[in-house]
C-alpha cells in the first residue's frame, strides 16, 4: 500500500481559474480567491450560502491556485471580495498593496509542492524543521535533514492540490501534504495510508475580505457563513477539521492526534512567526530553502 507520510494537522479551513454557477437572477456577484486544496469544499459550501437567506441571489466567482501565486495575481489586478490563502504573508502582501486592510488579523482563522510557490510546501518545510527540534535536534541538525529530505524530492509542483494529483499518476512513493488531502485523496479513489508524525505542526490558513468585498454586505455574510454548523460540517465532510465545537465535537470528525504539536511562533523550536520564518527560510536570494534545493 502506497503511503502518504502527512507532516500537516490541518485545523481548518480554507493557477488554474475555476468559475462558479452563475445563477440567471443572481443580482450580487462576488469574486473568491483561494488556494488550491478547499476547491471540493467550496463546491459544497457555496451552493449552502445560496441556499440561505443571506446568500439568495448571490453568484460567486472562483478562482483557486497555489497561494503565492494567487496572492500575486490579486496583487497585480484580479477581482477578489475574499481571499482564503495559505499563509498569512500572503494576505500581507496584499495589505501592502492597498487590497487588503491591515485590521484583517482580527479575524479569526478558517480554514511536497514548491516552497517558492506554494504555501502547503512552505508549511510542510516548517513542519518537518520543527519536528526535529521538538526531538531535541540542533538548528543546523534539522536544515541537514531539510537537505537529506529534499534529496529525495524528484519533482516540485506549483500547489498542494496539483503535488497529490501528481503523486496519484504514480510518481513517488511518499507524499508530504496536508491532512485533507490525504483525506481527499481516498475519497478520490486513490487508496492510501496516512501516517500523522508524533510531532507536527498546527495550520491556521488565513481567510480575508478586500476592501472591496467589505462594499458588499453580502461579502461579510459569507465570511460569517464559514462558521455556521452547516458550513463546519461540510468542511469536516472533505477533510478539515471544524474549528466550531459543537461540530468539532461530533464523534463523525474525530481526528488522528499528534503527540506533539506545535505553532509556526513555537520559540523553544527556533520559529518565531511568519515575518521571521519568511525572510530565514524563503527569502529568494539568501533563504535556508534556496540553499536547501540548490534554486
Amino acid at each position: 500500500m502506497r503511503r502518504i507520510w502527512l507532516t500537516l494537522c490541518l485545523f481548518l479551513a480554507a493557477g488554474g481559474i475555476a468559475v462558479g454557477a452563475q445563477g440567471a437572477s443572481a443580482k450580487t456577484t462576488l469574486s473568491l480567491v483561494a488556494y488550491s486544496t478547499p476547491k471540493d469544499a467550496y463546491a459544497k459550501i457555496i451552493p449552502a450560502f445560496q441556499g440561505s437567506a443571506a446568500g439568495k441571489d448571490v453568484s460567486i466567482n472562483q478562482s483557486y491556485g497555489a497561494s503565492g501565486d494567487q496572492a500575486r495575481a490579486v496583487a497585480a489586478g484580479l477581482s477578489a471580495d475574499v481571499v482564503a490563502l495559505s499563509l498569512a504573508p500572503d494576505v500581507s502582501t496584499l495589505v501592502k498593496k492597498g487590497v487588503v486592510p491591515g485590521s484583517w488579523t482580527r479575524n479569526r482563522q478558517v480554514i511536497t509542492p514548491n516552497p517558492f510557490t506554494s504555501g502547503g510546501a512552505r508549511w510542510n518545510v516548517m513542519a518537518a524543521y520543527g519536528a526535529e527540534r521538538a526531538q531535541g535536534k540542533t538548528d543546523k541538525q534539522a536544515i541537514d535533514y531539510l537537505k537529506k529530505l529534499f534529496k529525495n524530492v524528484p519533482v516540485l509542483p506549483k500547489s498542494a492540490r496539483e503535488a497529490t494529483q501528481v503523486f496519484a499518476s504514480g510518481k513517488g512513493d511518499v507524499l508530504l501534504t496536508y491532512e485533507n488531502e490525504a483525506i481527499y485523496a481516498n475519497q478520490k479513489g486513490v487508496h492510501t495510508e496516512y501516517v500523522l508524525p508524533k510531532q507536527t505542526i498546527l495550520i491556521e490558513n488565513p481567510i480575508a475580505l478586500t476592501k472591496s468585498g467589505l462594499k458588499h454586505p453580502e461579502a461579510k455574510a459569507f465570511l460569517k457563513f464559514l462558521w455556521s454548523a452547516k458550513a463546519q460540517k461540510l468542511f469536516g465532510d472533505t477533510g478539515y477539521r471544524p474549528v466550531v465545537k459543537s461540530v468539532a465535537r461530533s464523534a463523525k470528525y474525530r481526528f488522528k492526534q499528534p503527540r506533539t504539536l506545535f505553532k509556526i511562533n513555537s520559540k523553544a523550536l527556533g520559529l518565531r512567526g511568519w515575518k521571521s520564518v519568511q525572510f530565514r527560510f524563503f527569502n529568494h536570494d539568501s533563504g535556508v530553502m534556496v540553499k536547501v534545493i540548490g534554486r
